[in-house]
């Protein structure tokens, strides 16, 4: 009987421990397989952001055209579409850039305001890249509608990608879609309506700057019409513009009544007469001078107010801003070439039976100019307005005389 009792006893004592293994086993099993879950969802969390995140080892390689010429082969630029949002992100604490979608249409869309974009253009201060990143030229169009000497364009910048950028002011209500393929896909700014001989034209040219200047590779900027056309190949402009320190902006004092004359006296003080100039619309400038015209908040009011017609603020806000602050930086010329001969408020227009060598020779090689202290024949590299009709002349000469591949 007490062997009985005991031999229970050893029984209950094994199952008793049995027991107690079974839930230290299953305690430990339960922390292992919580600590294992907190680590699986830390690294699934950051392989989604990785995947997330711009790759840009599968961006397509500068054409062999490029690398040819001077200027040297760029690595591949990430591109701004994708950088926007985080930029503006860091610059106010939240993102007022939309979400970048799939469809290049929708890579420029932002609801920033005037004053918001103005702002956050004038955070992005470099002027100088950083490493091995190549410059840019920013080429910003203003239009009503679409531009129709875009395949002039197209062949003009053929080879060329990563050494420019393109943005497009159109009218807001100008719905048409450009192919897919073409280089003026997706390139269209927020916008507002513009009319002629009023501030609008001046807030659509700073709209077109301080979208350029969200990209720090931009490095000059040019303005340009639907009417415009290049009057030599990429590599010349491109060369031309990086090779010089100064901006190109017609601003010259004109006594006449169409220049001091439309100068208001309720400008003074902060703008004498002695600081008014005029000068052409159509300019190129160095990064510099576009942040001072972008991040302007003290003289563009002065101007809204009192450079009313027939006082036309795109004539003389610009020259007059660039004389004030950055004269010793500007050529003091405008290299878009236009015809004012005729007279009247509006330059000359050119057809089909205007185009030929004689006539385009003469614009690209009939005037002498300073360029780096030196004297050249080439003073204008783009010249306006050719009308629709000019496209197919433009093209049968443009393969001899720009350059430009057929």
């Amino acid at each position: 009987m007490a062997n009985e009792q005991h031999l229970l006893q050893r029984i209950s004592k094994a199952f008793y421990f049995q027991l107690q293994s079974s839930h230290i086993f299953q305690f430990f099993f339960f922390v292992f397989g919580l600590t294992f879950g907190f680590v699986a969802c830390l690294y699934l969390k950051s392989f989604l952001v990785s995947l997330q995140a711009p790759t840009y080892s599968t961006l397509p390689p500068i054409s062999s055209t490029v690398t040819q010429a001077s200027h040297t082969t760029p690595p591949p630029p990430p591109p701004l579409e994708l950088l926007l949002s985080s930029f503006v992100e860091s610059a106010n604490g939240t993102s007022n850039y939309a979400r970048v979608s799939l469809k290049k249409q929708e890579f420029l869309t932002h609801n920033m305001s005037d004053q918001e974009l103005f702002q956050n253009a004038s955070m992005v201060s470099q002027t100088e890249l950083p490493g091995k990143q190549v410059p840019k030229v920013a080429f910003m169009f203003m239009t009503q509608g679409p531009l129709p000497l875009a395949l002039l364009w197209e062949k003009f910048f053929k080879g060329h990608e990563g050494f420019y950028s393109i943005y497009v002011h159109a009218h807001p209500s100008f719905n048409d879609s450009e192919p897919e393929d073409s280089i003026f896909y997706g390139r269209r700014i927020p916008s507002q309506p513009v009319y002629w001989g009023t501030s609008s034209m001046i807030d659509a040219e700073r709209r077109l700057l301080a979208n350029a200047l969200l990209d720090i590779s931009n490095q000059r900027f040019v303005l340009l019409s639907d009417s415009c056309i290049p009057l030599f190949n990429f590599k010349i402009v491109y060369d031309y513009l990086m090779d010089s320190n100064l901006s190109f902006l017609g601003s010259f004092d004109d006594p006449r009544k169409a220049g001091r004359g439309r100068y208001s006296p309720q400008m003074w003080p902060l703008i004498n007469i002695t600081d008014w100039r005029k000068g052409s619309q159509w300019f190129e400038v160095h990064r510099d001078l576009a942040m001072h015209i972008v991040s302007d908040t003290k003289y563009y009011p002065i101007f809204q107010k009192h450079c009313l017609m027939p006082c036309y603020m795109d004539e003389h806000y610009i020259p007059t801003l660039a004389n004030m602050l950055y004269s010793e930086l500007n050529s003091n010329r405008s290299i878009t070439w236009v015809d004012w001969s005729r007279g009247g408020p509006h330059p000359a227009k050119f057809g089909w039976g205007d185009i030929t060598d004689e006539f385009l020779n003469q614009i690209r090689f009939g005037s002498t100019c300073p360029y780096n202290e030196n004297t050249t024949s080439i003073c204008f590299l783009f010249a306006r307005k050719f009308l629709p009709i000019t496209l197919e002349p433009l093209l049968r000469v443009a393969p001899l005389l720009l350059g430009l591949e057929p």
